[in-house]
Formats: C-alpha cells, structure tokens, sequence
C-alpha cells in the first residue's frame, strides 16, 4: 500500500522538486503552499508522514506542529520539519514541541526520503501486545488479560483502553477521547467518556474508587499511568 505523505511548504518550487521525487519513490503526495486550514488538510488526508515548512507566508509552522500535537487522533503522525531555521536552539525548540526530525534548508532530496522511510519505518509496527500494570492488552486477537485472566470488555471500551495505554502518561481531554475512539460523526456528550472510564475502572482496578491506572485529572480529563500500591500503604 502507497503511504500518503502531507507536504506544507510555501516554496513553490521545492514544493515541485519534492513532489515529484517523493511520487517518483512511489509515495502519494498531498499538499499545500500556505499554513492557511493545516488541521482540517490533515485530518481530511490522514497522512502517514508529515513534512512541514516552519516559516510560512501567513503562519508559524511551530504553532501548527503545537496544533497537530494536541489532538487526539493526530498526535502520533510522524512529522518532520523543513526549516531555514539552523541553530541548535531552532533544533531544540523543533523537537521540544513534538518534530520527529528536523532537517535544515538546502538539503539533499535523497537524504531527505531516507529521513522520511526511517520514519516510516519506525511508526510502522506499532506492538501487538500492550502490557502495564498487569493488564496485556492484544491488539491482534482483541483480548485483554488482567493479571492472566480474560477480561470481557466491549468493543467501545476496547478502544479506549487500547488508546489510553498506547499514550502512558499523556493526560487527554474528554473532547479529545471522543474524537480517537468514537470519532468526528458522534451522537454521544462528554459524559459518555466518564461513563466509559467508569466500566473500565470497575473491570481492570482492584479499587475503582481509587484508581491505580486510569486516572482523573481534575479539570482536564484522564491518563493511563499505572501505578503499584505497595502492601500496607495507605491509599
């Protein structure tokens, strides 16, 4: 399968240049010359890899990347800046909010498509099998196992965990879950993903009013973090 490749670059003719050996490599390119509707380019393109030029004629390519970064079902695109921008400070801050790599104008096209499939590559295979807390969840066979035992869980909240587990750490907000999990055309309220946290809670946590792994944070919406309670602590 042909990945699609998204390409924001203001440059008309090393917009050119790359589109015609990126579709030469066999890759499907789709694009834009202006900052202008990134977000909806890319939620409508769904691409594979993201190339993305930071000096834009009417937007900051970082606040783009800060964008994409925050929703939900983008966030794990792979993306690559293409910058003027050479300094390591440049660099650091690219990275910092969320580039997979950055690569310095002028470049080398071959250089720049090795960049693009090692991405590829990486972003490919996610794993099979999540495992944390003593929850395995599998991917391919679309079971879940807490400490051994099968766990019967709906399809709905198999989705969620998967989601949620796939990103230890990351603190979502309800907005954000209903568009990874139920998507864009939904008849469901914020509090659907309060109800949905709950089931899972009441089936995975050994104290559902507690919660060792799937966390609320006031304010903001939930994170999957496990956590071990040591014997004889206080919860």
């Amino acid at each position: 399968m042909k990945r699609k490749i998204l390409l924001i670059e203001d440059d008309a003719d090393l917009y050119s240049l790359l589109k015609y050996n990126l579709e030469k490599e066999g890759f499907i390119l789709h694009g834009s010359q202006t900052g202008k509707g990134a977000l909806e380019l890319c939620r409508r393109v769904q691409p594979d890899l993201i190339l993305l030029d930071i000096m834009l004629p009417d937007s900051d390519g970082l606040d783009i990347c800060k964008t994409i970064r925050s929703q939900a079902d983008l966030a794990g695109i792979p993306l690559i800046f293409l910058t003027a921008r050479a300094s390591e400070a440049d660099r650091i801050v690219g990275l910092e909010i969320g580039a997979n790599d950055y690569v310095v104008k002028p470049f080398f096209v071959r250089e720049l498509i090795a960049r693009i499939r090692l991405q590829l590559r990486s972003h490919s295979e996610p794993a099979r099998v999540l495992a944390a807390g003593g929850i395995e969840l599998d991917r391919a066979g679309r079971q879940v196992r807490l400490d051994g035992e099968t766990v019967s869980l709906t399809a709905t909240e198999f989705r969620l965990l998967e989601f949620l587990m796939s990103r230890p750490g990351v603190v979502f907000t309800r907005d954000q879950l209903l568009s990874a999990v139920w998507g864009h055309d939904r008849a469901v309220t914020d509090r659907t993903v309060d109800v949905y946290i709950l089931r899972l809670r009441q089936k995975l946590e050994t104290d559902p009013a507690d919660p060792a792994m799937i966390h609320s944070v006031r304010g903001f919406g939930y994170s999957f973090e496990p956590r071990r309670i040591e014997a004889g602590t206080a919860g």
